[in-house]
């Protein structure tokens, strides 16, 4: 991992360097949250596309029925 460098400007902005916006996929008008730990941050993109998230769940065991599916919404929306 190659580090990356940002100088903050008098309005309080930086600049994400071109190869951390291209690993993250990040373009105009997307959103970040920047989480502090100790004496550091995070910054994670808040707003990446339903398209994006493919793929990072295993496939179940088998499909589920409408009706199934209507149940466990019933019973999530019970315990809260």
């Amino acid at each position: 991992m190659k580090p990356a460098h940002a100088t903050i400007t008098s309005k309080g902005q930086i600049t994400i360097p071109s190869y951390v916006r291209e690993r993250l996929q990040l373009v105009s008008g997307n959103r970040l949250e920047f989480i502090i730990v100790n004496n550091s941050f995070l910054v994670i993109p808040i707003n990446k596309s339903l398209k994006s998230l493919k793929g990072i769940l295993p496939k179940p065991k088998r499909a589920f029925t409408v009706e199934e599916m209507n149940e466990a919404i019933k019973d999530g929306y019970a315990r809260n």
